[in-house]
């Protein structure tokens, strides 16, 4: 009997939001709204979206010991989320920067702050949240080689879910243990490099699947998703809905694809739930105020 549905690995950061009318292009100024401060970071996002859904789920992550690190203790609490595998202090709490148009698009730059001092040694040390999770899930603004420590520290039963945000190559030790590896059309092209020979999706996911993953899903937007494995690859329909802010679909996806993927689901019955919940996340504004309850997704 698992103690937890999913583990999440990864990082939590302040987000300092601002609204623009246009994103500014180099050496450009614009103006902008109110600066307004949320709890996020992609590990703390899928965390509190996958306890949102009633996943039982615990963080492993580091946030420094300041006004930034206890509003994204906070926020997990107040989420429902163990947070005894959150570390505090070694440097300040990391901050994302981001801008948001009126499309809901948005641009992120990221300072990693006490996410860089979440170690391979740290993982080590949480070695009973691993026995004790069904599902761990990672992503890659914490050092990779802290990633691949998550990956040694599996248990045999554990499945990992990585969404490697921002992307980088892999080492074929991290590929191999994915199921799935979950990217958008701009981490695919990362990870494939000069392997990307195509501008199909498909391709890329069969691409992509060939260098080692035991599955693959990519997230295609408002085109919805594919998914590939070794049954082949199928298509995930997209959710209409009408966009305000993409800042945390991606995060809510993961995190929802990793919980239904612990309670037994398919891959690609897990995508298509995941697809609703990320839906209903960019109807809303913010990261962790846009995540849904398993209720409102039953109503979507």
């Amino acid at each position: 009997m698992y103690d937890y549905d999913l583990l999440v690995v990864g990082s939590a950061n302040a987000d300092l939001v601002i609204e623009v009318e246009r994103r500014p292009g180099a050496g450009e100024t614009v103006l902008g709204s109110d600066l307004a401060v949320h709890p996020g970071g992609k590990g703390a996002n899928q965390a509190v979206a996958a306890a949102r859904l009633g996943a039982r789920t615990v963080l492993l992550a580091r946030v420094g010991d300041d006004a930034h690190g206890r509003l994204l203790l906070d926020s997990q609490r107040a989420a429902g989320v163990d947070t005894v595998g959150v570390l505090v202090g070694g440097a300040p709490t990391g901050v994302a920067l981001i801008t948001v148009d009126p499309s809901g698009d948005n641009s992120i730059v990221v300072s990693p702050g006490a996410n860089g001092r979440l170690t391979p040694q740290d993982v080590r040390t949480a070695a009973s949240l691993f026995q004790a999770a069904r599902v761990v899930s990672s992503q890659l603004e914490i050092p990779l080689e802290t990633v691949v420590e998550v990956v040694r520290s599996l248990t045999p039963d554990s499945r990992f879910v990585l969404n490697p945000s921002p992307p980088r190559p892999l080492p074929g030790e991290v590929l191999a243990a994915c199921d799935p590896l979950i990217v958008n059309e701009h981490e695919a092209r990362v990870i494939l490099g000069d392997a990307c020979v195509s501008d199909r999706p498909e391709d890329w996911a069969r691409l992509l699947l060939a260098k080692g993953p035991r599955s693959v899903v990519v997230t295609l937007g408002a085109r919805g998703a594919l998914v590939a494995s070794s049954a082949g690859v199928g298509r995930v329909p997209p959710v209409r809905v009408d966009a305000v802010d993409t800042t945390g679909a991606g995060d809510a996806f993961t995190a929802a694809l990793a919980y239904r993927l612990g309670t037994g689901a398919p891959l690609p019955k897990a995508a298509r739930y995941a697809a609703r919940v990320g839906a209903v996340a960019v109807t809303r504004r913010g990261a962790q105020e846009s995540f849904p309850t398993a209720a409102e997704v039953e109503e979507l």
